[in-house]
């Protein structure tokens, strides 16, 4: 439309010529992600509370079968109480991450104790001690808390594990939209989608490093091995960043908004980050592990304070997008190259 036309059509004509209807759509796209990314943080993290949280019990039978009954019978059914034969044990299912902590019942005296795990959640130690505190104490006994893997002092409230997975998520979505968006949003060829998926791998491995080294290293957030860090780095930045490729493969500039929506919107609040999974809501419970932020964040804290216990299911999770995104990034490259290659029908004279 040219410059005197849009002045004799007015107002009304201008706003056509500047909001098209695809952009219109895309616009109510945005709109759409805006609102179901404050429904779900507000939703998963406005009431945490504690929900079935696996929780061991160690005393004498009759003892033990007790406190179990009436740890389950808690208002809200904040704990999932079993009975575990030992300490030694307790404490070996809490490292194995079987459960998130056991109270050991003193048969001789009035003081008990607590194990919990700051490294799994710092919010999530704290509420048990809270519920335990209290409960023990309309029992008229009292309990001492014993971490038995602690956060680091420089983790503040077990954060960090999350916000570098957080990190590694970010590169992964963003690195694919700038290689697809830079020469248009689906891959032209097969060709240029393995080219994209190599440029891919090789950033998440840069990518995974730098984070390995910084929570580690430089800023000393971490403790843990750098090289396990480097290799889950690498893995989540991959695993987002192929799944990437492959929705922008199948739908365009529109798959950036579903790889936001996957990762960031419902992703990041179901991670367990700022709460742990038992203290979340049960949608969000539910799909957390099944999504990069959350694998890797429950990889994460495996790597830092459990001794690399309990990371199969987690890096299955990640090596299932990562594993997915390249085979729907490559067979939407193909099945585009195959549409673009079919000859024009004839028309009929």
């Amino acid at each position: 439309m040219t410059q005197n036309s849009t002045q004799n059509g007015g107002f009304l004509a201008e706003v056509k010529d500047a909001v098209t209807p695809r952009a219109t759509l895309l616009v109510l796209g945005a709109l759409a992600l805006q609102l179901l990314f404050i429904a779900s943080y507000v939703g998963a993290l406005h009431d945490p509370r504690p929900k079935d949280v696996p929780f061991g019990v160690v005393a004498p039978r009759a003892a033990a079968q007790q406190a179990v009954t009436r740890l389950d019978q808690l208002p809200g059914s904040p704990l999932d109480p079993r009975t575990v034969t030992d300490a030694a044990t307790a404490r070996k299912q809490i490292m194995n991450r079987d459960i998130d902590g056991a109270l050991i019942i003193n048969a001789t005296g009035a003081k008990d104790t607590l194990l919990v795990a700051s490294g799994g959640g710092t919010v999530l130690a704290t509420t048990l001690e809270k519920y335990l505190t209290a409960l023990e104490a309309s029992q008229q006994r009292s309990i001492r808390t014993v971490d038995v893997a602690p956060a680091s002092a420089t983790d503040f409230d077990g954060l960090s594990s999350f916000y570098v997975v957080v990190g590694w998520c970010v590169g992964g979505y963003l690195t694919a939209s700038i290689l697809a968006i830079s020469t248009g949003a689906r891959p032209a060829n097969p060709r240029r989608a393995v080219i994209r998926l190599v440029v891919m791998a090789l950033v998440s491995i840069v990518g995974g490093l730098g984070g390995a080294v910084i929570v580690g290293p430089i800023l000393d957030a971490l403790p843990g091995s750098v090289m396990a860090f480097w290799g889950l780095g690498a893995l989540v930045t991959f695993a987002v960043g192929a799944a990437t490729l492959a929705l922008q493969g199948m739908f365009g500039v529109v798959g950036i908004g579903l790889a936001i929506l996957l990762v960031v919107i419902a992703g990041n609040p179901s991670a367990g980050g700022a709460f742990p999974l038992p203290m979340l809501p049960p949608f969000w419970k539910a799909i957390g592990p099944a999504l990069p932020p959350g694998a890797g964040t429950w990889a994460a804290r495996s790597i830092a304070y459990f001794k690399g216990n309990d990371t199969t299911g987690a890096l299955l999770v990640l090596s299932a997008w990562a594993a997915a995104g390249i085979a729907i990034t490559l067979g939407a490259s193909v099945f585009r190259a195959r549409r673009e290659d079919e000859p024009l029908p004839t028309q009929a004279p």
